[in-house]
C-alpha cells in the first residue's frame, strides 16, 4: 500500500501511537478493549437507522477494521479507509481469518484519506461512520466536509467523538487514562476536543443536517457503556444530506 494524495490532514504522531499497537488491535483484552465493548452499541445504533444490509458503507478512520468488519456482517458492502498502514493490514488479516469460518464478507480497505477519497468518489455511499477519530486529525472540519461529500443526497453520515469541558477532561483523560487504565496513557490530547456546538456547525458547514445527538457513558461499577442523553464526554451525531 502507498497513500494516495490529500494526507495533510493527519497527525505524524497520532499515526505512529495506533499503528505501534496495531497487532493488538482485534485482542479483546488489549488497550482496544473499550472499542471492542463500545462496538456493538454504535453498531446497533446505525443499524437502526440506515438498515446496514445492502447499503454501501464507507468507514472514515476505520484502523484494524473493527466496525467495518461488524458492519459487513450485517449484510454492507463496506469500505474502511485509513492513513495508518498497519492497522489496515491487521484490519486486512483478521479479513482473511474470518472468511475461513463464514462467506466472504463485502469489504475492501485502502490506505486513503477522507479528502482524496471525495475528490475521486463523491456522492457514492448510502451511510459514512467516523468513528473515534475527529480528535485526532489537526483539521476536523476538514473530515467532516469530506464525510460530506462522499455520501449521496438523502444518505446518512455518523460521527462519534468527545467533548471538550472539565468533566471530560476529568474522565477522558484522567479517570480513563491514569485512574482506570482503559486507555494507554497519551491517548487523547484535551485541546483536540469538539464541543458538540462545534460540530454541529461542521456539519452545517458540510451541507450536513443534524439529525439527532446522544451520549455514550461508562459506568465504572458495572464496568458497561450505555447510550442516552448525557453528552458531557462521550458522544455520537447522525447527520444527513438532503434528498
Amino acid at each position: 500500500m502507498s497513500p494516495a494524495s490529500g494526507t495533510s490532514n493527519l497527525d505524524p504522531q497520532e499515526l505512529a501511537k495506533f499503528s505501534e499497537l496495531a497487532h493488538r488491535w482485534w485482542d479483546p483484552q488489549s488497550e482496544f478493549k473499550p472499542l471492542h465493548e463500545i462496538n456493538p452499541l454504535r453498531l446497533d445504533w446505525i443499524d437502526r437507522i440506515v438498515g446496514l444490509n445492502g447499503k454501501r458503507t464507507l468507514d472514515v478512520g476505520c484502523g484494524g477494521g473493527i466496525l467495518a468488519e461488524a458492519m459487513a456482517k450485517r449484510g454492507a458492502q463496506v469500505k474502511g479507509i485509513d492513513l495508518a498502514d498497519k492497522p489496515l493490514r491487521v484490519a486486512q488479516l483478521h479479513q482473511l481469518e474470518s472468511a475461513e469460518a463464514a462467506p466472504p464478507l463485502q469489504l475492501a480497505y485502502e490506505l486513503i484519506s477522507a479528502e482524496a477519497l471525495a475528490e475521486r468518489e463523491p456522492g457514492k455511499f448510502d451511510a459514512v461512520t467516523c468513528m473515534e477519530m475527529l480528535e485526532h486529525v489537526p483539521d476536523p472540519a476538514s473530515t467532516v466536509a469530506a464525510c460530506g461529500k462522499l455520501v449521496r443526497a438523502g444518505g446518512d453520515v455518523f460521527f462519534s467523538t468527545i467533548n471538550r469541558n472539565l468533566k471530560a477532561y476529568m474522565f477522558a483523560v484522567i479517570g480513563a487514562e491514569y485512574v482506570l487504565r482503559l486507555l494507554p496513557r497519551g491517548t487523547h490530547d484535551y485541546e483536540k476536543f469538539i464541543k458538540p456546538s462545534e460540530l454541529a456547525r461542521f456539519c452545517r458547514d458540510a451541507g450536513l443536517e443534524l439529525r439527532n445527538v446522544i451520549g455514550m457513558t461508562y459506568n465504572p461499577l458495572t464496568k458497561r457503556y450505555a447510550l442516552g442523553s448525557d453528552t458531557d464526554v462521550n458522544y455520537l451525531v447522525h447527520a444527513q444530506r438532503p434528498a
